[in-house]
Formats: C-alpha cells, structure tokens, sequence
C-alpha cells in the first residue's frame, strides 16, 4: 500500500501509541490513581501444541466477511487485472450517484475512507487555517491535518458523550477550513439526532467544508437519526463520507466514498491518486450494492450481539457507553492500559486506549463466540464491581 494512501487502522494505532503514552488515569472516586486488578494469562500447560484463534474485536471491522456475492465478483476480476480499472470506477460512482440520488460528478472514490479525510486537509486546510472536531473522535482528519500545519480545535463531549455542537458551531471562525462531525462517532458510538444536525447547520460559517463521515451509518436503529444525506444540495459545502469497510465487510479491500457539491468534489479529486480503486474491490462495491440482503443480515446479527455484551456488562455492574455503532464502550473505572495488555496474552485484541477516555475500553462487536470468549477473558483479567460510586 502506498504511504500516501492509509488505512484507518493505520493511522489509529500510530495516533493511538501517540497519545496512550502521555494520558493520566484517573478512578472514578478515587482520591488517587490507580488500576483495576488485573489478573496475567495462565501458562500454557506441558504438551500443549496449538492455542485458540485469537479474537480480533480492536479495529471495528464486520466478522461475517463480505457478501458471497462480492466474494465470486472478486474473483471474476482477476480476468481483468492486467488492465486499468478507469470504465469500473465510472461504473461505480454512477451506481453511488444513483444511490444517493446525485450527479456522478459529485461522487469520489478513495482508497477507503481515509484517503477521503487526507483529501479534505489537504483541500481545505493548510498554515493559518483551522480544524474543528469533538474530542475524542475518528484521528485520522486530524493526523493528516497535521502534515497541513493546520490549527486543531477540539471540543470535549457533553456529559452523555455526545458531540458538543453549540461549542462546536462557537469555535468557528473566519479561520476555519472544515469541521468534523463523525456521526454515529467513533470511539463513543453515540449519535447526533435529525433536529440537532439541522439546527447546527444554520449556525455553522458559510465558508468552511462540513466533513460528516457516516461510516457506522448502517448500524443506527434510533428513530432521531438521520443521514447528513437530508441535506444534500440543501447545506453548502456539505460533504458526507462512507466506506465499504464497516457493513459491507470489505475493509482489507480499501474503498470508501464522499458526495457533496461539484465544487468540493473537484477539490477533493485534485488530491485524489490515480486509479485508488483496484479492480476486486470495485467489482464487490458493485455486487455489494447489489445484495442488501447481506448488509441486513449482519446489522441484525451484530447489532443483537451488541445488545447481549451491554446485558452482560450490566450483570457485571459496568457501565457501558449507549451506542449505535458495531462497537461499545466499556467503563472499567480505572486506566484501561493494564487490560488491554492482559486481554491480548489470552488471545483477545480489543481497540486502542483512548487518552480522552482513558477509563474506556472500546470493543469491537464480533461473532457470539468471539463475545462470549471475551465476556468470559475480561472477568478472568479485571473481575466485576470496578466501577466505584462517585
């Protein structure tokens, strides 16, 4: 993969070793800092030759893998993969254009989403400018940002964990170049409703570039949601951003899209590297699109494992951040550092130690099984009644 086009995960663990070394823990109620109990792996008994499968629950990715139909469309591809795929990313983007109800020329493709977040910084932001996002939320638009030498604003959630969009709306300025509104938000997975979002754009300057990235879109069951997408042709320069790699299971693929004003899109393309998209993953975006079937089923069946984990965490007495994405939020009450680390020797990866939450554990809906071998690790490592009263 080339430098310049970065997977998310990339560059949430390269932000996320960043800030993990520099965060404070705090327990709740506590007069000082201190950490859970945190019980280390047993030996492998003598003789032992093979170990589970590890669980991967860190990176907010689909475990039922792609539709079968994307699968037999990647490998019909192979017949054309000597040759450039410019017809199949027309053939794409006019099938988007026609998802969302646009022109094809306000749709561009990216190397996943993330090359989507590179493109807007380095179109809209530079020295001088600014950036406002929630804190915390997605890094990635404010890791490239960086490369820009672009001013960050970040703005704390409210007391929920939701984005604060009144701060938000007041810390723009002439300044600004673009806002961040990662919605469900990435890591909390809480929501901002049809009528906030509506209320919001009316406050927001006329001249900055509303970045609303919807990649855990497909997973919100609150009636109060609503996609960016009401908006669209109605809110100037309003650009919303989706990736293939969350429902539709493709994340090893890379592809993901941005539709907004011709104006923002061209601005968009002219950071955009040539042909992004490779053939295997432009024939599945086609058959995935194709098979809503699929994309149902793995809602229903990671949205009810979801709800079975936080029923869980309940029995427990953990507090779980409310969420509408494919991941939760986990209150440990104490530093999560210790955990995450003592989870990993028995073979469970869970998400990255968020600074701003640095008492939250984020992770990952998998199978039920992989839930219920993480349920059963994270009593064994951190046993139950953590949470202290305030």
């Amino acid at each position: 993969m080339s430098p310049a086009c970065p997977s998310r995960r990339t560059f949430v663990r390269a932000v996320g070793a960043a800030l993990g070394a520099c965060a404070v823990p705090i327990r709740i109620g506590a007069k000082t800092p201190s950490a859970p109990a945190v019980r280390s792996a047993a030996p492998a008994r003598s003789g032992a030759t093979t170990l589970p499968k590890p669980v991967r629950i860190d990176s907010n990715e689909n475990p039922y893998g792609p539709s079968p139909k994307a699968l037999e469309a990647m490998t019909r591809s192979q017949r054309v993969s000597a040759r450039y795929p410019d017809a199949l990313e027309d053939e794409v983007s006019a099938a988007l254009a026609r998802l969302h109800g646009v022109a094809a020329e306000n749709v561009v493709l990216g190397c996943g989403s993330g090359e989507l977040l590179r493109m807007a910084d380095m179109a809209f932001l530079g020295a001088g400018r600014n950036v406002v996002v929630a804190e915390p939320t997605f890094e990635a638009v404010l890791a490239f940002a960086r490369v820009t030498r672009a001013d960050p604003i970040k703005i704390p959630l409210t007391g929920d964990y939701r984005h604060d969009l009144p701060k938000m709306a007041a810390a723009c300025s002439e300044a600004t170049g673009l806002i961040y509104l990662c919605n469900p938000n990435n890591p909390t997975g809480t929501i901002v409703t049809r009528d906030e979002m509506s209320a919001w754009f009316e406050r927001l300057p006329k001249g900055a570039v509303i970045l609303v990235d919807e990649a855990y879109h497909h997973f919100v069951e609150d009636q109060r949601y609503a996609s960016a997408f009401e908006w669209m042709g109605k809110v100037p320069n309003l650009l919303v951003v989706r990736t293939f790699s969350k429902i539709h299971g493709l994340a090893g693929m890379r592809l993901g899209y941005g539709v907004g004003a011709r104006e923002v899109v061209e601005a968009l393309r002219a950071h955009r590297l040539w042909s992004n998209a490779n053939a295997a993953v432009l024939e599945a975006a086609l058959a995935t699109l194709g098979d809503a079937g699929h994309a149902s089923k793995c809602r229903r069946e990671m949205n009810g494992t979801r709800r079975w984990l936080c029923a869980e965490m309940e029995k427990d007495r953990r507090a779980t951040i409310p969420s509408e994405a494919n991941f939760v939020m986990i209150d440990l009450g104490a530093d999560v550092a210790p955990v995450i680390a003592a989870l990993k020797e028995r073979g469970v990866l869970v998400g990255r130690r968020f600074a701003a939450l640095p008492n939250h554990l984020r992770v990952s809906i998998g199978t039920p099984e992989e839930m219920r071998r993480f349920v059963a690790a994270l009593r064994a490592v951190a046993p139950s009644g953590a949470i202290q009263a305030a």
